[in-house]
Formats: C-alpha cells, sequence, structure tokens
C-alpha cells in the first residue's frame, strides 16, 4: 500500500541513522534535526506515537535540549504511558522554570497519572501559588484554577482507592480480539458467545487510508466464542461498515439487533437488525426523540427492550454543553418516546457517558468525568428504587478497575459476576483494549429476565391541522482548533453550484446565524477568514424545513497560522495533463492570497503533487511546473517572488492509496501550503 506510512517509513529510517552516526556522543546537533523531525510527525501528520518516540530519542541524545525534553513529557501525556512524562518535565523544570507557564501542573500530571497521588498534589499546589502571583496569565500555556482544583479531588480519591483495593481478577481478553491500535467499546449476547466491538485496526479494515489524525477509520468487529474461547475477530462487513467511522454501541439480549454510531446530523444512533441468514440490514436512525442535531454516542437498551438509555451533548441549559445521559420508553406504538435527561444524581457538570443497564432492570453501570473520581472517565454505579423513583449515589467501582486514565464502556454478564470494558492500561498490547474482569466483590445471584408487558396509553387525540413550515436555524461558532476559545471571524455562506449569497446575522464575536426555508436539503459553501488563521471552507447541507423549528450548531475551528503549518489546496484546478490553472481555481487562491497579505513575515512552500498514472520523470516535471503555476499566480497579484520556495515531489508523497480514483488518486493529485520559516 502506498501511503502516509511510506513517509513515516522515511522518517524513523533517518532517526536510526542519526542515532547510529553519533552513537553515544548525544550530539546536540543530531538532537535538534530529531527535533524538527519530531516536530513534523506530531504537529502536521499528528503520528504521536512517532513523534513521541523521536522526542525522546533527542532528549536521550542531549539531555539540556529543553524542547525535547519538554515535547517529551508532553506527548507521554497523549499516550498510554503519561507516567513515563515526569522525566522529561522535571528536565524542563530544572533547565528553565519559565519555558513552559504550566510545567508544574504538567508534572502534576506526569504523577497522578503514574498513581504517586502526594507528589502529584504537591506540584499542583506549587502551580496555585503560581498562579495567585499571575492573576492575569492566560494563553496556550494556561491552566485553570477549578482543573487545578479538581485534580487536587482526584488525586485524593486516588489515594483512598489504591490504598483499599478491590477483590477484582482483570485480564486482557487477548490478541484474538486486541490489536495494536484502539480496541474499545464491547457488547455481547445474553449467552456470552458474540462479541462486537469498535477497532482502529489496520488489518481488515474496510478503508485501506487513514482518517486526519493519521489513525484508521473506526471500523466494528466481531469475535464469536467457540470451545470457551475467542476466536480471532473479524469485520462485520456492509452494511455497518462502510469507508467512513463506524462504531457499535449495543446489541440486544439474544444478538438480533445492532445499535450503532454514525456522525451524521453531528452524530446519530442507529439500529441493523439481523436477518434470517445471519446478514444484517441496512442501518436506520432512531427517531427524532433520540437523535437531535448535537452528538448521541452510546446507548443500552433495558432487558424487555422498553427502555433505552444514551449520551447526548445536547444543552439543557445554554451554559451546559456536556456530555449526559438521558433516558426513553416505548409508547404503545412501539415508538421511542421523548427523551428525558436522568437527573443530577447521576448527571455532573463534567462528562457522563458510556450507560449500561444491567439484567435485572435497575442497575445502572456508567462513565463519568465527575463524582468522585480518580481522573479521566470512571466507572460508576447505581441502582432505581422502584418505590421511590429515585437513582441512588453512584458508587466508583474503585482500583484497579478505575485509573487516574479512561475506564470506560463498561457491560456486565448475565450471571452478575463478571464484565467488560475499555481501559488504556500502560501493559495494553495497544492504545485502548478490552479486558475481562471478575467481580469477586460485587457477585449478585443471576436473574432471570423475563419482558414486562407494556401498559397501555390512553388513545391519542385526534390529529389537528398541520402547521405552517417552519425554519432551519445554523448557527455558527468560529474558534481557535487548538484552544477552542472564540476567535472573532468574517463568514460567507453561498449555495453550492451557484456564486448566490447567504444572508448570516452576526450575533457576537464569533457566532454568526442564518435561516433557511427550502422544502428540500440543500448543500452550501461556507468561507470562514480571521487574521492570523488559514481561511476554512466547509460545505455543509441544511436539510428541508418542516413542520417543526430547527436548530443546528456547528463549530468551525481556525488553525493558527505558524512556522510548520501546512494545508492542502483543495479547490485548485487545471487542464488534464498540463498546468494551467483553471478559472474555478481563482476563489481559493484569492483566499489564499489575503493570508499571505496579512502575514509578509513568512517563506512559503508551495509543492506540487500527483497520482502515479504516468511516468516518474514526467510526474515530477508536472508537479514542480503546477507549483509554480500558482506562484505565478500570486505574484501577479502583488506578492513577492522571493518569498516562495516552489517544490514538486511528484508521486513521491501519496497522501491515499492509488489502487481508487475518488478515494485515492483524486486525493493524491494536490497542491500543498506550507509556512517553512520568517524572511531574514
Amino acid at each position: 500500500m502506498r501511503s502516509i506510512y511510506r513517509k513515516l517509513y522515511l522518517i524513523t529510517l533517518f532517526s536510526v541513522i542519526l542515532g547510529q552516526a553519533y552513537g553515544q556522543d548525544a550530539n546536540k546537533e543530531a538532537a535538534k534535526q530529531l527535533v524538527e523531525i519530531a516536530n513534523d510527525a506530531y504537529f502536521n501528520l499528528r503520528v504521536i506515537l512517532l513523534a513521541n518516540e523521536q522526542y525522546v530519542q533527542a532528549a536521550e541524545m542531549d539531555p539540556e535540549n529543553i524542547e525535547a525534553n519538554y515535547m517529551a513529557g508532553r506527548t507521554y501525556l497523549e499516550t498510554n504511558a503519561k507516567a513515563n512524562a515526569t522525566k522529561y518535565l522535571l528536565r524542563v523544570l530544572k533547565l528553565n522554570p519559565d519555558y513552559k507557564f504550566n510545567i508544574l501542573y504538567l508534572i502534576g500530571q506526569g504523577y497522578q497519572y503514574g498513581l504517586e497521588f502526594e507528589k502529584a498534589i504537591n506540584y499542583y499546589n506549587q502551580y496555585i501559588e503560581k498562579l495567585q502571583a499571575n492573576t492575569r496569565r492566560s494563553g496556550e500555556d494556561y491552566t485553570s484554577l477549578p482543573e487545578v482544583q479538581r485534580r487536587i479531588y482526584e488525586c485524593e480519591n486516588g489515594l483512598e482507592f489504591v490504598n483499599a483495593p478491590r477483590d477484582y481478577i482483570i485480564e486482557n481478553v487477548g490478541p484474538a480480539i486486541n490489536s495494536e491500535w484502539d480496541d474499545f467499546a464491547p457488547v455481547l449476547t445474553a449467552d456470552e458467545t458474540f462479541m462486537v466491538f469498535t477497532t482502529r485496526r489496520q488489518e481488515g479494515n474496510t478503508n485501506e487510508n487513514v482518517f486526519d489524525d493519521m489513525l484508521f477509520y473506526e471500523d466494528v468487529f466481531y469475535s464469536e466464542k467457540v470451545g470457551g474461547k475467542w476466536q480471532p475477530a473479524k469485520n462485520i462487513g456492509p452494511p455497518i461498515n462502510n469507508l467512513y467511522h463506524d462504531s457499535n454501541l449495543a446489541i440486544n439480549a439474544d444478538g438480533t439487533e445492532l445499535y450503532l454510531y454514525r456522525s451524521e446530523n453531528g452524530g446519530d444512533i442507529f439500529v441493523s437488525t439481523k436477518n434470517p441468514n445471519g446478514s444484517w440490514s441496512e442501518p436506520k436512525p432512531l427517531n427524532e426523540n433520540i437523535n437531535s442535531t448535537f452528538s448521541e454516542n452510546s446507548v443500552s437498551i433495558s432487558p424487555d427492550g422498553n427502555t433505552l438509555y444514551f449520551s447526548s451533548d445536547r444543552p439543557i441549559t445554554p451554559d451546559k454543553k456536556d456530555l449526559d445521559i438521558y433516558y426513553s420508553k416505548k409508547d404503545r406504538n412501539g415508538e421511542w418516546g421523548p427523551a428525558k435527561n436522568i437527573g443530577s444524581v447521576i448527571n455532573t457538570p463534567y462528562d457522563e457517558d458510556g450507560p449500561f443497564i444491567d439484567y435485572d432492570g435497575k442497575t445502572l453501570y456508567f462513565s463519568s468525568k465527575g463524582h468522585k473520581g480518580m481522573g479521566g472517565y470512571d466507572i460508576y454505579k447505581s441502582v432505581f428504587n422502584e418505590e421511590t423513583g429515585e437513582w441512588s449515589e453512584p458508587v466508583n467501582l474503585g482500583y484497579p478497575m478505575n485509573s487516574p486514565d479512561n475506564d470506560i464502556y463498561f457491560v456486565s454478564t448475565r450471571d452478575g459476576k463478571r464484565g467488560y470494558y475499555a481501559s488504556a492500561k500502560a501493559d495494553g498490547m495497544g492504545f485502548t483494549d478490552i479486558y475481562h474482569i471478575r467481580l469477586a466483590d460485587l457477585e449478585k445471584p443471576p436473574m432471570k429476565v423475563e419482558a414486562k408487558k407494556v401498559e397501555e396509553e390512553p388513545a391519542e387525540e385526534p390529529e389537528i391541522e398541520a402547521p405552517a413550515i417552519r425554519p432551519v436555524t445554523l448557527v455558527l461558532k468560529t474558534v481557535d482548533s487548538k484552544t477552542k476559545e472564540i476567535v472573532d471571524a468574517t463568514v460567507r455562506m453561498s449555495q453550492a453550484g451557484s456564486s448566490r449569497m447567504v444572508a448570516i446575522s452576526k450575533l457576537g464575536k464569533g457566532m454568526f446565524e442564518a435561516q433557511f426555508m427550502s422544502d428540500k436539503p440543500v448543500k452550501y459553501n461556507i468561507t470562514a477568514e480571521s487574521p492570523g488563521y488559514m481561511y476554512k471552507n466547509l460545505t455543509f447541507t441544511i436539510p428541508a424545513a418542516t413542520a417543526t423549528a430547527k436548530t443546528l450548531r456547528r463549530q468551525i475551528g481556525l488553525d493558527k497560522i505558524q512556522v510548520g503549518y501546512k494545508k492542502v489546496l483543495r479547490n485548485i484546478y487545471f487542464d488534464f495533463g498540463t498546468a494551467r490553472l483553471k478559472k474555478e481555481s481563482y476563489p481559493e487562491l484569492d483566499n489564499l492570497l489575503k493570508v499571505l497579505q496579512e502575514n509578509p513575515r513568512y517563506m512559503i512552500e508551495i509543492s506540487g503533487h500527483t497520482d502515479n498514472v504516468g511516468s516518474k520523470e514526467f510526474n515530477k516535471w508536472l508537479s514542480l511546473r503546477r507549483a509554480q503555476a500558482v506562484v505565478d499566480y500570486l505574484v501577479k497579484k502583488g506578492q513577492s517572488e522571493g518569498r516562495f520556495i516552489v517544490v514538486g515531489y511528484g508521486e513521491e508523497k501519496p497522501i491515499a492509496s492509488n489502487d481508487d480514483e475518488k478515494d485515492g488518486r483524486e486525493l493524491n493529485r494536490r497542491v500543498e501550503f506550507k509556512v517553512l520559516r520568517f524572511k531574514q
């Protein structure tokens, strides 16, 4: 497969050569070059593990390279081996205590993930003292006081849990199911012979290309238990999986209904039924009582099939936009009724996700970043009291089931003595693995599950005349893609394939609103611009207006222009086999021109790329000429030719497989813009 991994291989090979060339001398120049390579892998390719390896190697070659040590620690905090961060962050503190404002906080994080809670509390308190002495501080290296105080609370809980460990036996389910990639969200049938889970593995993936984060797409896999052993997992295939992200959420007791998550409409829940021949039906979305314009991303069905529990980030108040758990009951027609928030006993100001209703129909397991946790998501248990109609105070299931990292998607077995969940553990096979746990101190007798009769509901009122069509409202918010802080921007919107502009109202800084009354879905192009940021082009389909008013909320992340920033200029078109720009390219180039005018101090690389059709020599020549054509256009518009470096890579740097046209060769035929350095 010709893909981005060719570049990753070359990066790794180069670093090995550097290491061999300089050996134990820990040459400072070699470490500096390794950091440059790692920065490309981290900031541009977003390949965190590879970048981490390069930063660590550079830091070991030159322990006084402060950037290498800082980035080694920072990237460790994004892996499963987070505790390793402290070694390198402590070096940074020694070399320059002011290198990053929140360095004390980051050291505290490393100790917290390493279960050294007292040391973590010490560094968190030191950081609070620094905050109190710098009350006006802000920026990317700033961590707020409430967040630090929450961390201290988690460490205090961690001390309690680790000093009184629960009687659990936790086992990795093994290589038949887990891979070197993310494996998570296990769901099982009641007889525990069929498991479905989500994975981001390369082998067997429906899409051989990678997503924007340089990891493979999510796919749904399954495994069957034969003779008491899980068999090698297989891709569940279409129509469950397609070329994009697909993930499972729940399966009913007899394995005939599979609930799925798809990113449509902000993230919705779908259901597929198993056909008599063993195949799965085309997934269908649940009704509008469940799915909203916000994200619904986990679900559990009660044993009798009449109550559905799910998580959603729909705002219950304007300032509360975290994940909460909701529930819905079936009406007499078998449709899901209005969703209701499960209440403040379960939900907190933090995220709640991964609900699982046990086979007794009243015990709820869920994960939360709030409550009495020790960091990240912890797994909790609450029991519903049918007499009072209230849930019991959630109980943290303790250590070692929970850790300072994310522990989520727990499902219990029917006997109530065991369960499965996903966890990011340092000794795992990959990023996140699936584990089997014996709940020795939570055992309960097996429950006999009987379907409950659905109570009759009063007859519906006679239908009245349908109300007039209500508008679809689109609310846009422009933010910094890294800090998520609001960015004041200019937003333009036009109907796709037309020059007709859409009226947009500015509600305030970075907030915009537009309304639509079309009785059919319409596709629109959106452009967002802000000084110091790269413009963003998006395509968005507005659904048809109906009798029910709809509000869609979307966030547009803008990337700050800085050294190392790279972007593919997608809307650049050439006549076939030539370097002649088509007129359709001018809007994209004019947007780029504005960015260059607003950021005159940067040197820019314009590079051309092709697919592998034709000879390598011709592709190299053609890619160079196309890159030069872009520069010529910008120079004619007043830009200095001396600020550009023009490169033609030909077919050397594909970003997708060349095996097909739409999702392969078309993506590889591109022009890229990269910020190199400040002009001398």
